[in-house]
C-alpha cells in the first residue's frame, strides 16, 4: 500500500464514533474509514439514489445519469486525486459516495419545495439532511440510530464546502450530538470530495445535455475551456467522425481539470507548511483547489450550463411540476397523517416544528417515481412535461 502523506487522515487516529462498538461487531479486516464507506454503500438511502434526479427528473432514457451514478463517478475522480496526493482514499471515497444522500426527490426543485413547506419551522437543507439521514433516520443497528460513522466522515460531510458558521437546524442538531468543529476547515479528503463533485457534474452534465438535445456542440464552443478541449481532441483524431469524439471530449476535460487541481493543490500544500491533518484544519484556507485560470474558466462553464441547460424551458417546466408534487404531498400528509405509512406514522410527533420536520424526512427519502405514484394515488393526475 502506498504510504500516506503526514497531512492525510489516519483511521488509526480517528476521533471515533458517537456510539461505542464492541470489537465483536467488527466484521472483516477493515479499518474505520473502510467500514464507513461500506456502511454507506449498504444503506437504504444510498440504494435509493438510483431513482433520484441528477439533472433530468425521472428521465425516459436509460442512459441519463441519476444521483447514484453521479455519486459513483464522483468517487472515481476523488479516489484518483486522493491517491496522487497521497491522501486517504477510503475516507475520500466514503465522502464522495455519501455527499448527495440528503437530496430529496427531483433534486433542487424538491429541495426548494421542502424549504417553503418548512418556512417558520427551520427550513430544509440537503447537506444538513445528509447528516440527519446518516445519524438518525437510517436504522440498521439494534442499539442506536444512524450508521454510527466516524467523526472524520461526518465532519467531512458537514463542511466539505468549507466552514459552516450559520448551520441550519438539522446540521446544528448533528453538531450538538457529536461536535464537528463546524467553523474550522475540513480534512484534505473532504476538500477533494467537494471539487471532485464539481469536476464530475461540470463535464457529465454536458454529456447528458447533448444526449437530451438541450445542448448543441455549436453552443458549447462559446465556452473557451470547451472550445480549447474540442480543438485538441479534433487534432488528435482528425480522421474520426465528430459524433464519436464527444466521449473523448468529456474524458479529456475531466483529465485537464483533475491535473490542474492536483498541481495547484500540491503547490498550496508546499507553501502552507502544513505537517499534519490538524494543521490542515487550522490553515485558515482551503488547500485543495483549481489554479486561478482554471477557477475562472470553470465558473464560465457553470454560467453557461445554468443559462443553457439548468434553466432551459423544458427543465423549468419539469421543476415546476416537481415542485407541485412535493408541495402537494406535504400538505396531504400534514393534514391527514393516516396517509403516512405506519412505520413513519407511529413515530410522528404531536406538534410542530418536529411534526413537520418528520413529514419532510419521509418525503425527502422518496425516489422520484415513488413521489409521483404517491401523488397520483393521494391527490390525482398531474400533468407531467414530455420526457419527465
Amino acid at each position: 500500500m502506498r504510504p500516506h502523506a503526514p497531512w492525510a487522515s489516519d483511521p488509526a487516529r480517528s476521533k471515533g464514533r458517537l456510539h461505542e462498538e464492541q470489537n465483536g461487531t467488527v466484521r472483516g479486516p477493515r479499518d474505520a474509514f473502510q467500514r464507513d464507506r461500506d456502511r454507506i454503500i449498504h444503506s437504504i438511502s444510498f440504494r435509493r439514489l438510483r431513482h433520484k434526479t441528477q439533472v433530468f427528473m425521472a428521465p425516459d432514457g436509460d442512459h441519463f445519469r441519476v444521483r447514484l451514478t453521479h455519486s459513483l463517478e464522483v468517487a472515481q475522480i476523488g479516489r484518483a486525486v486522493a491517491r496522487t496526493l497521497a491522501l486517504n482514499e477510503d475516507l475520500t471515497e466514503a465522502l464522495c459516495l455519501a455527499h448527495d444522500i440528503g437530496h430529496p426527490p427531483f433534486g433542487h426543485a424538491g429541495e426548494d419545495a421542502l424549504k417553503i413547506a418548512l418556512t417558520g419551522r427551520g427550513g430544509f437543507d440537503h447537506n444538513g439532511h445528509t447528516l440527519r439521514t446518516l445519524m438518525e433516520i437510517e436504522r440498521p443497528y439494534p442499539r442506536w440510530n444512524g450508521l454510527n460513522l466516524t467523526w472524520e466522515t461526518l465532519e467531512g460531510l458537514a463542511k466539505h464546502n468549507g466552514p459552516v458558521r450559520h448551520p441550519g437546524w438539522a446540521l446544528r442538531a448533528a453538531d450538538d450530538a457529536f461536535p464537528l468543529a463546524l467553523t474550522s476547515f475540513s480534512s484534505l479528503e473532504a476538500q477533494v470530495a467537494a471539487i471532485a463533485d464539481d469536476i464530475a457534474y461540470d463535464n457529465h452534465d454536458i454529456d447528458d445535455g447533448l444526449r437530451a438535445g438541450l445542448l448543441t456542440l455549436d453552443q458549447l464552443m462559446a465556452v473557451p475551456l470547451i472550445a480549447r478541449g474540442w480543438s485538441d481532441v479534433c487534432a488528435r483524431f482528425p480522421d474520426v467522425d465528430p459524433k464519436r469524439l464527444m466521449g473523448e471530449l468529456v474524458r479529456s476535460q475531466i483529465g485537464t481539470m483533475a491535473n490542474d487541481l492536483i498541481a495547484e493543490t500540491q503547490a498550496r500544500i508546499a507553501v502552507s507548511g502544513v505537517g499534519s491533518v490538524e494543521d490542515v484544519r487550522a490553515a485558515g484556507q482551503c488547500l485543495v483547489g483549481f489554479s486561478a485560470q482554471m477557477r475562472e474558466e470553470e465558473r464560465d462553464l457553470k454560467r453557461f450550463m445554468y443559462a443553457n441547460l439548468y434553466h432551459h424551458p423544458r427543465q423549468i417546466a419539469a421543476a415546476e411540476a416537481a415542485h407541485g408534487i412535493v408541495t402537494g404531498l406535504f400538505a396531504v400528509y400534514h393534514d391527514d397523517p393516516r396517509a403516512i405509512p405506519e412505520e413513519w406514522r407511529e413515530r410522528l410527533p404531536e406538534s410542530d416544528p418536529d411534526r413537520s420536520r418528520h413529514i419532510a424526512d419521509f418525503i425527502a427519502g422518496m425516489t422520484d417515481r415513488y413521489a409521483i405514484s404517491r401523488y397520483q394515488a393521494l391527490i390525482g393526475p398531474i400533468d407531467l412535461p414530455e420526457g419527465f
